[in-house]
This record gives structure tokens, C-alpha cells and sequence, in this order.
């Protein structure tokens, strides 16, 4: 299997991915496209062996408040907004488990929050983890951010994540 990571394409196929998540499955068939190519408010990145899609991981630019963060995190920060990369989605299709796509995924989002950093400014990587997500992103050194609000009806609240670029590897 030889795996690459690229930009999501408008004739990219999307319906048959299976990620054992509705909400991500639904985002990535139905949104993902139209938030990149329409609306320009997120960009996906795909994970792909041939034509297969394995992956995906959708990012946005955000910024963060440092009074999110924990009283130690603060103090390193100024206390306006900081630019920050956003993990909005990450899934990786359910034939694909196991094989190390996510891990790629995640390398290709760090490596886009220091290319941010390098030409516009960027502090981190903050995710919106859902709950059974939230110990894969602790392993890796992000750190939980104090919710705002946004209560989602009858799904898990996420919790927000946050890791200084400072500890994101190159």
C-alpha cells in the first residue's frame, strides 16, 4: 500500500467512505466539497492508496483566547487572540484502521500549522475532540481548553484541545 496525502479534489468520489461515524461520514459526502470549494472556509485533506480515499482531516484557520487556557499555559501567551490551526474533522475509513493513516493525517496537519506559522502566524493546533477521540489527542501532548458554550442537543460535547507549536513535531 502506497500511501499520499493531498487537497481534496472537486471529482474526488465521497459516498463510499466509511469512517464508523455518521456525522463524520455525513460531513465528509455532503460538506466537505462546499466548504473548500464554495465557501472557502475549510480545507480537506485526503489520505489516498490509488483512488482510494483512506482519510481525511479538514482544517481551518481560528484564533484562541487565552482565557481558555490553563493559568500556567497563559503566562507563556499574550493576552489577545492567537492564530491558531484548527482540526475540524479527522476520520479515517474503517477498511484503513490500523495502518497508520490517522498518524499520517495528523503529521500533514502539523506540518500546515508551521508552514501557517512561517507566512501568516500560528500558535498551535486546536481540535474540537469527540469524546471517545479525546485520550489519542492527550497522548500526543494537547491540552484541554476550557468550553465556551455550544451545547449540540442530544450528541457528546467535544471537548477542546490544544497544542503549542513549540511541541508539534516538524
Amino acid at each position: 500500500m502506497t500511501v499520499a496525502v493531498r487537497r481534496l479534489r472537486p471529482d474526488d468520489g465521497r459516498t463510499d467512505f466509511r469512517s464508523g461515524n455518521i456525522d463524520l461520514n455525513r460531513f465528509f459526502a455532503r460538506y466537505a466539497g462546499q466548504n473548500q470549494f464554495r465557501h472557502h472556509i475549510g480545507t480537506t485533506y485526503v489520505a489516498v492508496d490509488g483512488s482510494a480515499i483512506l482519510g481525511f482531516a479538514t482544517v481551518a484557520a481560528s484564533e484562541l483566547t487565552c482565557t481558555m487556557l490553563a493559568p500556567a499555559a497563559r503566562k507563556r501567551l499574550p493576552a489577545y487572540p492567537l492564530p491558531v490551526l484548527r482540526l475540524a474533522r479527522l476520520a479515517v475509513d474503517q477498511r484503513a484502521t490500523g495502518q497508520g493513516v490517522g498518524q499520517l493525517l495528523l503529521r500533514t496537519v502539523f506540518a500546515l500549522a508551521h508552514k501557517m506559522a512561517d507566512e501568516m502566524g500560528c500558535v498551535g493546533v486546536v481540535v474540537d475532540a469527540k469524546p471517545e477521540a479525546a485520550g489519542f489527542y492527550r497522548k500526543l501532548g494537547f491540552i484541554e481548553l476550557e468550553a465556551r458554550a455550544g451545547a449540540l442537543g442530544d450528541r457528546p460535547q467535544p471537548q477542546p484541545l490544544f497544542i503549542e507549536l513549540g511541541a508539534v513535531p516538524k
